[in-house]
């Protein structure tokens, strides 16, 4: 780490600009920063699933999540940066995989609940699909790693999936009734 923040504010983006690691500055709004600000919310959100008691395996792969979306963060903060490779996709996948296999077939569509864990995971799911929507208006405007983007889809399907098997673990899955309110 190149060096560490003595003062927090510096008063240099009072003027709607901000910083990125390789010394330029765009605007706050800017498709960069509306990338990087999704994958940061997204983090967060994983970093409040971990906040509940979830079963050691959902522990370790959240925190490996929490590194690599860092990883992509610093990707987007470096213009030009490849940090993300093939195999944290292809990690993402087996994971999935392997929780998956021991679900209940889907029959039915769900709905967020389930327990406190398994809603959390449900809002990191939606927060996941908006940074992954911000990134390709990115890499639509400027090059960006298309394992990152990859990396964002899977992790999207992978937050359902541990949804689910954290609902499972707990109250149980609610399912949709199209007929609820007729």
């Amino acid at each position: 780490m190149g060096h560490r923040l003595s003062r927090i504010y510096t008063r240099t983006g009072d003027d709607g600009s901000t910083g990125l690691a390789d010394g330029s500055r765009v605007d706050k709004d800017s498709a960069r920063v509306e990338a990087m600000g999704a994958v940061d919310e997204l983090n967060t959100l994983v970093g409040a699933i971990l906040v509940y008691p979830v079963p050691e395996p959902v522990d370790a792969l959240l925190t490996d999540v929490q590194h690599a979306l860092f990883d992509i963060g610093g990707e987007m903060a470096i213009p030009g940066a490849s940090t993300v490779t093939a195999s944290y996709v292809t990690a993402l996948e087996e994971a999935l995989d392997a929780f998956n296999a021991g679900l209940p077939m889907l029959k039915e569509f769900i709905l967020p609940g389930g327990g406190g864990a398994a809603v959390a995971a449900h809002v990191a799911r939606a927060v996941c699909r908006r940074a992954e929507r911000r990134f390709t208006t990115l890499a639509r405007m400027e090059a960006a790693n298309e394992h990152s983007r990859r990396y964002l889809n899977r992790l999207s399907d992978l937050l359902f999936v541990l949804a689910r098997v954290l609902a499972v673990g707990d109250r149980g899955e609610v399912f949709w009734d199209p007929a609820h309110n007729r």
